[in-house]
């Protein structure tokens, strides 16, 4: 499947905020947006034009499409199974986000970003319920287990990123061990439980034109 292999900070100063798309990275003064807080490209120091309706919309539909490293075909297919649920459209649509098993792996501190989280699901170190699952938009069910194999915790990179997540916060719908790089979803997750700068209706509003 096709996949954005560019520099990520450059997606970062593009929409104007930090997406932690790096991990520990992002949360240094080597940060891209700590060094160069402005667009990319020629005229990104310039005045910025005042963004339309439809430009707002654009961009917020596109940040959240980098923040959860989803290609246009899919992210679409995602909005509409959203819309034909009998739920509330924008946050139905970011719970089927959440729910990717790229996502829940970083959720549960298994990885210290989405991008770190895909690789460690692709290459197969990643098990639910004792199966090994290598497909990264996997959709984790309520109940599901999720662990790293165990040939694979003793690797120098989990140890890693065990201590640097120690001291991240874990939402409510999941529960994790980091000694054991195990956890568990034990519920949907919730709108209050997504800390993201998202405004989901901006997307609803860009789909339904």
């Amino acid at each position: 499947m096709a996949r954005y292999n560019g520099p990520v900070c450059r997606l970062c100063r593009r929409e104007g905020e930090k997406l932690f798309l790096k991990g520990e990275r992002c949360y240094t003064d080597k940060c891209a947006m700590e060094r160069r807080p402005y667009a990319p490209g020629d005229h990104g120091q310039g005045r910025r034009r005042k963004l339309s309706e439809f430009g707002v919309q654009l961009r917020e539909k596109q940040k959240v499409k980098r923040i959860y490293g989803v290609l246009e075909s899919q992210f679409r297919k995602y909005f509409e199974k959203a819309e034909h649920q009998p739920s509330v459209t924008g946050e139905k649509f970011l719970q089927i986000l959440e729910s990717r098993l790229d996502n829940v792996v970083y959720r549960l501190g298994f990885a210290t970003s989405r991008n770190e989280a895909r690789q460690l699901v692709r290459h197969g170190h990643i098990q639910v319920n004792d199966r090994r699952v290598d497909i990264p938009s996997y959709q984790v069910e309520v109940g599901d287990k999720i662990e790293v194999k165990d040939s694979s915790k003793d690797m120098k990179r989990m140890e890693e990123i065990t201590e640097f997540n120690e001291v991240q916060e874990v939402p409510s719908w999941l529960e994790s061990d980091l000694n054991q790089l195990e956890g568990k979803m034990l519920g949907e997750p919730v709108r209050e439980d997504i800390d993201l700068p998202i405004q989901e209706q901006l997307i609803v509003e860009f789909y339904s034109r």
